[in-house]
C-alpha cells in the first residue's frame, strides 16, 4: 500500500493499531487526535459524532476553538502561544508523534489541516491516518464510545513558519504578477460559480489565474490517498509544477491542506496556504476581482 512510503506524512489503519498495543515505549510516544470538522450546512456535529464513536485513546481536537477568534473569517490560525496551550492540555508534547484523522464520509477531509497546522508551528513528527475513522472501522478494527479522561498537560513549544502560511495582500499581487502557481481544492460547481457555497452571504466563483483540483481528486474510491505517482500525474494533467512555488486555497483554508499533503507526497514540502482563502478573498474582493460563472459580486 502506498500509504507506508512516507509514514511521517501517512500511516495506516493497521500500522496504527499495532502501534497502539506495541510495547510500553511505542505506545507512549503517540498522539491521536480527532480533528473531525463538517461544513455548515452538513448538519454534523464532531464533537456529538466524536462521543459516540472514535479511535479508544484519540483526543477531540477542535479546529474551530483553537483558532484566531477575533478574525472575522473562519478558523484562521491561532498565535504560536494559543496553539501551543492547546495542543499541551491535550497532552502533546514536542517528543511525541502525532496522529491526525476524521470521521469523513470521504476517508479524509479536515485531517490534512491539522496536520498542516503542527506542520507550521513547527512540529513535523506528524501523520495523517490514511483512510481515517472510515478505513479504522472498515478494516475491523475496535471504537470506543464517550469522553476520554483528561490527559496530563504538558509542555508544547511552538514557532510559526511564516514561510507556509499566505496573506491576503500577497494573493493580491499574485493576481497581477502570476509568480505563484494557485490551486484551488472546491468542488468544481463552487470553484466555477454555479453551485452554491456552503456559507451565508458569500457567492461561488474563483481568484483569476488559480487552477482547480478538488480535493477528492487526490483519494482513492475507498478514501486512501493515491499513489504518489497518481498524484503527480494530477498536478501534470493541471499544469502545475512542482518545483515552483505553489498556494492551496479552498473555502475557508481545511481543503486546501489536502493539496499541500499531496504535494508533500510527492516530495514538495513548501507548499502554502493562503489561510483566509474564499471567504476571504470573496469579502474583500471588487466585483471584478470575482471570476464566476454565476452572479459574482454585485456590490
Amino acid at each position: 500500500m502506498t500509504h507506508q512510503l512516507l509514514p511521517r506524512a501517512l500511516v495506516s489503519p493497521r500500522w496504527l493499531l499495532d502501534t497502539l498495543r506495541a510495547g510500553s515505549a511505542l505506545r507512549s510516544n503517540i498522539r491521536v487526535l480527532d480533528a473531525s470538522w463538517h461544513l455548515p450546512k452538513t448538519g454534523r456535529d464532531p464533537w456529538r459524532e466524536y462521543k459516540e464513536r472514535h479511535i479508544p485513546g484519540a483526543y477531540f481536537f477542535d479546529i474551530d476553538v483553537c483558532s484566531d477568534r477575533t478574525s472575522p473569517y473562519d478558523h484562521m490560525l491561532p498565535s504560536a502561544d494559543q496553539f501551543a496551550e492547546y495542543a499541551g492540555k491535550l497532552g502533546v508534547s514536542n517528543n511525541n508523534h502525532v496522529v491526525v484523522y476524521d470521521a469523513s464520509d470521504f476517508g479524509s477531509f479536515s485531517a490534512p489541516r491539522l496536520w498542516w497546522m503542527f506542520r507550521v508551528f513547527g512540529h513535523p513528527q506528524v501523520s495523517v491516518l490514511d483512510g481515517g475513522l472510515k478505513a479504522w472501522i472498515k478494516e475491523g478494527h475496535p471504537v470506543k464510545s464517550g469522553k476520554e479522561l483528561r490527559p496530563e498537560p504538558v509542555e508544547f513549544q511552538a514557532k510559526l513558519d511564516t514561510s507556509q502560511v499566505v496573506e491576503h495582500e500577497e494573493m493580491v499581487e499574485n493576481v497581477e504578477n502570476r509568480t505563484i502557481q494557485m490551486v484551488d481544492a472546491r468542488v468544481e460547481g463552487r470553484f466555477r460559480g454555479v453551485d452554491p457555497e456552503p456559507r451565508e452571504g458569500i457567492e461561488p466563483g474563483h481568484i483569476s489565474g488559480s487552477v482547480n483540483i478538488p480535493f477528492p481528486s487526490f483519494l482513492t474510491e475507498e478514501g486512501y490517498e493515491k499513489s504518489p505517482e497518481e498524484l503527480r500525474r494530477i498536478f501534470k494533467e493541471k499544469g502545475i509544477d512542482l518545483s515552483k512555488p505553489l498556494v492551496a486555497s479552498c473555502g475557508s483554508g481545511v481543503t486546501a491542506c489536502h493539496v499541500a499533503l499531496a504535494a508533500f507526497l510527492c516530495g514538495k514540502e513548501d507548499t502554502a496556504i493562503y489561510d483566509g482563502s474564499w471567504v476571504e478573498w470573496y469579502m474583500r474582493a471588487k466585483p471584478e476581482d470575482v471570476v464566476s460563472e454565476g452572479r459574482g459580486k454585485t456590490l
